[in-house]
């Protein structure tokens, strides 16, 4: 008697068990922290390039930021003054101190040269004095004394110091042109040439400056 064929069957894999609501809900919760925190680092790296554009907005607008240095005369001292406003022909021939400032404005330093200021009347050079050479510091006003002789001696015509003498007065053009040099953090260099243009007023009866205006 034959046996009858005995059929094998593989067994079926047993299923997964499928996931809780439990578990669901941890997943998409971790999926959502995950998002948050990409979008809170690209928060900070947008606010991180926002603020160094910001400083380096400020920083050049500011501290590479290059103007040019003043050049003005502060106050002045008379030594002598000798005057004639008498007669066919005036004169005059002082001699004072007169206080050169250098006002820099910038964050770096400030070297120039020596320069020639000039003392004219009506036009005509009547004297000059040497501004020396020095170096105002960042952001600070260098002050210079420096003596001054000026006469009348060169005019060759006295018409117009006849009239304005005559009321006591005498009135000096100041002129000068300073050439340097502003260095920025030790790396940048630039020349700059500040120009000065005064005028004293002296009263010759008092022998005092009676006023002083520079542009």
């Amino acid at each position: 008697m034959a046996d009858k064929e005995q059929q094998v069957h593989p067994l079926k894999p047993a299923d997964k068990h499928p996931r809780s609501d439990e578990e669901s809900a941890s997943s998409l919760q971790s999926k959502e922290l995950k998002r948050k925190k990409r979008i809170k680092y690209a928060v900070y790296i947008a606010a991180f390039a926002v603020f160094q554009t910001a400083v380096i907005l400020v920083f050049a607008l500011t501290v590479m930021r290059v103007k040019n240095p003043k050049v003005r005369i502060g106050r002045v001292t008379i030594e002598t003054m000798e005057s004639n406003n008498t007669g066919a022909a005036a004169s005059f021939d002082l001699k004072f101190i007169a206080q050169v400032t250098v006002k820099n404005t910038n964050f770096g330093h400030y070297k120039f040269d020596n320069s020639t200021m000039t003392f004219l009347y009506d036009g005509v050079r009547v004297g000059e004095a040497i501004i020396p050479k020095a170096r105002a510091r960042a952001r600070s006003t260098k002050k210079l004394d420096v003596t001054v002789e000026v006469n009348s001696r060169a005019l060759t015509t006295t018409t117009g110091l006849d009239s304005e003498m005559s009321s006591n007065v005498l009135t000096l053009n100041s002129q000068a042109k300073l050439r340097g040099q502003l260095e920025l953090m030790k790396v940048m260099k630039k020349k700059k040439s500040p120009e000065m243009n005064c005028t004293l007023t002296f009263n010759v009866s008092t022998r005092n400056l009676q006023e002083l205006n520079c542009e």
